[in-house]
């Protein structure tokens, strides 16, 4: 699909949604569910609000689809939404101790499976411990860029930053987990074994 059909598939469908159709809205959920579902999943590393983060975001798009205005993707419009609930999320959770921000252990068990899951679950442990003690900014900008894959300009896109300001914050997030692997042998292997890691 180019971009140009995208583009107007999206306006179409919002304009549907906004004239109350029902399956409009249905579509519109089913196309951006499992992205933004994963998105959220990077940054925050654990599915145990999932469910309440999803509807608190789609919430958010449904009351406020009236003012997208279309200068930007659907899409990317929808992931800046995504991207406030989750610096919320962070903000939250900063009180509570770092096992709160441990990812999913059957998803990761899934995705490593057999005798290396439980190392694999200790890593992201880990990783997310110390993705805790970094500034929500850093951490997002870390997520969606090292963790999602996402490049450097539709990171900064997505969070509202310049270009300039999403490398640098991603640069110190790299560099402050960095110096906490340098002191933790697990998390060092793990980061090393990750793919995009340690780029």
């Amino acid at each position: 699909m180019t971009t140009q059909v995208a583009y107007v598939e999206d306006i179409v469908l919002v304009d549907r949604c906004l004239e109350g159709q029902e399956a409009a809205a249905r579509d519109l959920f089913r196309r951006h569910r499992a992205r933004v579902h994963a998105s959220l999943y990077r940054i925050l590393g654990t599915n145990r609000d999932m469910d309440d983060l999803l509807q608190e975001v789609f919430v958010q798009v449904f009351a406020s689809l009236r003012s997208w205005r279309a200068e930007a993707s659907l899409a990317t419009w929808i992931d800046r939404i995504a991207v406030r609930v989750a610096w919320r999320s962070i903000g939250k959770r900063r009180a509570r101790p770092p096992e709160a921000e441990l990812a999913d252990d059957d998803a990761v068990a899934s995705e490593v499976g057999g005798a290396r899951a439980a190392h694999a679950r200790e890593g992201v442990r880990r990783l997310y411990a110390a993705l805790a003690t970094l500034s929500p900014t850093a951490r997002v900008a870390f997520a969606l860029h090292e963790i999602d894959g996402r490049p450097m300009a539709e990171v900064a896109a997505v969070t509202g930053s310049s270009l300039t300001a999403t490398k640098l914050r991603v640069w110190r997030a790299r560099r402050a987990l960095h110096a906490l692997a340098a002191a933790d042998p697990v998390l060092r292997e793990f980061m090393s074994d990750a793919s995009g890691g340690t780029r």
